[in-house]
Protein backbone atom coordinates (compact mmCIF):
# COMPACT_ATOMS: atom_id res chain seq x y z
CA UNK A 1 0.00 0.00 0.00
CA UNK A 2 1.42 3.38 -0.95
CA UNK A 3 1.11 6.47 1.18
CA UNK A 4 0.59 9.82 -0.52
CA UNK A 5 1.73 12.99 1.15
CA UNK A 6 -0.67 15.79 0.41
CA UNK A 7 1.14 19.13 0.13
CA UNK A 8 0.04 21.59 2.78
CA UNK A 9 -1.86 24.62 1.60
CA UNK A 10 -1.49 27.76 3.68
CA UNK A 11 -4.42 28.99 5.74
CA UNK A 12 -5.23 31.97 3.52
CA UNK A 13 -4.65 30.04 0.28
CA UNK A 14 -7.08 27.35 1.42
CA UNK A 15 -9.76 29.91 2.33
CA UNK A 16 -9.39 32.05 -0.79
CA UNK A 17 -9.01 29.14 -3.21
CA UNK A 18 -7.94 29.98 -6.78
CA UNK A 19 -8.28 33.73 -6.07
CA UNK A 20 -5.17 33.46 -3.87
CA UNK A 21 -2.96 32.83 -6.92
CA UNK A 22 -4.14 36.10 -8.53
CA UNK A 23 -3.16 38.24 -5.53
CA UNK A 24 -0.15 40.56 -5.75
CA UNK A 25 3.17 39.02 -4.68
CA UNK A 26 3.46 40.83 -1.31
CA UNK A 27 0.16 39.32 -0.11
CA UNK A 28 0.98 35.83 -1.36
CA UNK A 29 4.44 35.95 0.22
CA UNK A 30 3.13 37.02 3.63
CA UNK A 31 0.43 34.31 3.64
CA UNK A 32 2.11 31.43 1.84
CA UNK A 33 4.84 30.00 4.00
CA UNK A 34 4.83 27.60 6.92
CA UNK A 35 7.36 28.20 9.65
CA UNK A 36 8.34 31.46 11.33
CA UNK A 37 8.49 34.79 9.51
CA UNK A 38 9.36 38.21 10.86
CA UNK A 39 8.04 41.38 9.25
CA UNK A 40 8.86 45.00 10.10
CA UNK A 41 7.32 48.28 9.07
CA UNK A 42 5.46 51.35 10.22
CA UNK A 43 1.97 51.71 11.67
CA UNK A 44 -0.39 54.51 12.63
CA UNK A 45 -2.90 53.63 15.37
CA UNK A 46 -5.88 55.83 16.26
CA UNK A 47 -7.90 54.67 19.28
CA UNK A 48 -11.42 55.50 20.41
CA UNK A 49 -11.77 57.59 23.55
CA UNK A 50 -15.03 56.48 25.19
CA UNK A 51 -14.91 54.29 28.31
CA UNK A 52 -16.71 51.45 26.50
CA UNK A 53 -14.33 51.80 23.55
CA UNK A 54 -11.32 51.52 25.84
CA UNK A 55 -12.79 48.44 27.55
CA UNK A 56 -13.42 46.71 24.18
CA UNK A 57 -9.87 47.57 23.07
CA UNK A 58 -8.50 46.09 26.32
CA UNK A 59 -10.58 42.90 25.88
CA UNK A 60 -9.13 42.35 22.40
CA UNK A 61 -5.61 43.54 23.29
CA UNK A 62 -5.58 46.30 20.66
CA UNK A 63 -2.37 48.36 20.34
CA UNK A 64 -2.02 51.83 21.87
CA UNK A 65 -2.50 55.02 19.87
CA UNK A 66 0.52 56.42 18.09
CA UNK A 67 2.70 56.28 15.02
CA UNK A 68 5.90 54.31 14.73
CA UNK A 69 7.51 50.97 14.08
CA UNK A 70 5.67 47.66 14.06
CA UNK A 71 7.13 44.17 14.13
CA UNK A 72 4.95 41.19 13.27
CA UNK A 73 5.98 37.61 13.94
CA UNK A 74 3.93 34.96 12.14
CA UNK A 75 4.27 31.31 13.05
CA UNK A 76 2.37 29.08 10.61
CA UNK A 77 1.99 25.32 10.68
CA UNK A 78 -0.62 22.82 9.54
CA UNK A 79 -3.22 25.40 8.54
CA UNK A 80 -2.98 27.43 11.75
CA UNK A 81 -1.19 30.69 12.40
CA UNK A 82 -0.12 32.69 15.41
CA UNK A 83 0.47 36.40 14.87
CA UNK A 84 2.23 38.61 17.41
CA UNK A 85 2.22 42.30 16.56
CA UNK A 86 4.65 44.45 18.56
CA UNK A 87 3.67 48.12 18.64
CA UNK A 88 5.13 50.64 21.11
CA UNK A 89 6.11 47.96 23.63
CA UNK A 90 2.67 46.31 23.41
CA UNK A 91 2.23 42.75 22.11
CA UNK A 92 -1.07 42.01 20.37
CA UNK A 93 -1.34 38.25 19.88
CA UNK A 94 -3.90 36.35 17.88
CA UNK A 95 -4.43 32.80 16.72
CA UNK A 96 -5.96 32.06 13.33
CA UNK A 97 -7.48 28.88 11.91
CA UNK A 98 -10.11 27.82 9.37
CA UNK A 99 -13.55 26.46 10.16
CA UNK A 100 -16.63 26.09 7.96
CA UNK A 101 -14.94 28.08 5.18
CA UNK A 102 -14.30 31.06 7.47
CA UNK A 103 -11.19 32.50 9.06
CA UNK A 104 -11.35 32.27 12.85
CA UNK A 105 -9.28 34.68 14.91
CA UNK A 106 -8.95 34.67 18.68
CA UNK A 107 -7.98 38.13 19.93
CA UNK A 108 -7.82 38.33 23.71
CA UNK A 109 -11.23 37.39 25.13
CA UNK A 110 -13.00 37.49 21.75
CA UNK A 111 -13.27 34.97 18.91
CA UNK A 112 -14.05 36.44 15.50
CA UNK A 113 -15.18 34.59 12.37
CA UNK A 114 -14.32 36.40 9.14
CA UNK A 115 -15.38 35.83 5.58
CA UNK A 116 -12.36 36.45 3.35
CA UNK A 117 -12.73 37.68 -0.21
CA UNK A 118 -10.38 38.82 -2.93
CA UNK A 119 -11.64 42.13 -4.26
CA UNK A 120 -9.64 44.15 -6.81
CA UNK A 121 -6.46 42.24 -5.82
CA UNK A 122 -6.97 43.01 -2.11
CA UNK A 123 -7.92 40.63 0.70
CA UNK A 124 -11.05 41.93 2.42
CA UNK A 125 -12.11 40.62 5.85
CA UNK A 126 -15.81 40.85 6.81
CA UNK A 127 -17.16 39.79 10.21
CA UNK A 128 -19.41 36.72 10.01
CA UNK A 129 -19.61 35.89 13.74
CA UNK A 130 -18.32 36.90 17.18
CA UNK A 131 -18.16 35.12 20.53
CA UNK A 132 -16.88 36.33 23.88
CA UNK A 133 -15.00 33.74 25.96
CA UNK A 134 -15.59 31.35 23.05
CA UNK A 135 -19.16 30.80 24.31
CA UNK A 136 -21.34 33.89 24.30
CA UNK A 137 -22.42 34.85 20.75
CA UNK A 138 -22.86 38.54 19.97
CA UNK A 139 -25.11 39.92 17.21
CA UNK A 140 -23.19 40.16 13.94
CA UNK A 141 -25.02 43.41 13.16
CA UNK A 142 -23.04 45.08 15.96
CA UNK A 143 -19.88 44.46 13.92
CA UNK A 144 -20.92 45.94 10.59
CA UNK A 145 -18.30 48.69 11.08
CA UNK A 146 -15.45 46.23 11.67
CA UNK A 147 -13.40 45.50 8.56
CA UNK A 148 -9.89 44.81 7.44
CA UNK A 149 -8.13 45.08 4.11
CA UNK A 150 -4.75 43.83 2.95
CA UNK A 151 -3.28 45.18 -0.24
CA UNK A 152 -0.04 45.80 -2.10
CA UNK A 153 1.70 49.07 -2.82
CA UNK A 154 4.32 48.06 -5.35
CA UNK A 155 6.44 45.43 -3.58
CA UNK A 156 5.22 46.46 -0.12
CA UNK A 157 2.50 44.67 1.89
CA UNK A 158 -0.03 47.16 3.33
CA UNK A 159 -2.91 46.79 5.77
CA UNK A 160 -5.80 48.77 7.19
CA UNK A 161 -8.12 47.78 10.04
CA UNK A 162 -11.14 49.81 11.15
CA UNK A 163 -13.34 48.87 14.11
CA UNK A 164 -16.30 50.71 15.59
CA UNK A 165 -19.27 49.43 17.59
CA UNK A 166 -22.72 50.80 18.39
CA UNK A 167 -22.69 52.70 21.70
CA UNK A 168 -18.89 52.36 22.02
CA UNK A 169 -18.13 54.31 18.85
CA UNK A 170 -14.69 54.03 17.25
CA UNK A 171 -12.43 51.38 18.82
CA UNK A 172 -9.39 51.52 16.59
CA UNK A 173 -8.21 52.47 13.13
CA UNK A 174 -4.76 51.24 12.28
CA UNK A 175 -2.91 51.14 9.01
CA UNK A 176 0.59 50.70 7.79
CA UNK A 177 3.04 48.62 5.83
CA UNK A 178 5.33 45.63 6.35
CA UNK A 179 8.41 44.18 4.67
CA UNK A 180 10.27 40.96 5.38
CA UNK A 181 12.78 41.61 8.19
Amino acid sequence: MSTHVIPHTSLFASLLGPAFDALPAPLRILHLRDGRALWRGEVEVIRGRSLLSRFCAWATRLPPAGTGPIEVEIIAAQGREQWTRHVAGHAMRSRLWAGDGLLNERLGLVDFRFRLASLDHDIVWTVAGVRVFGLLPLPVAWFSQVRAREFADGERYRFEVVAALPLAGPLVHYRGWLEVA
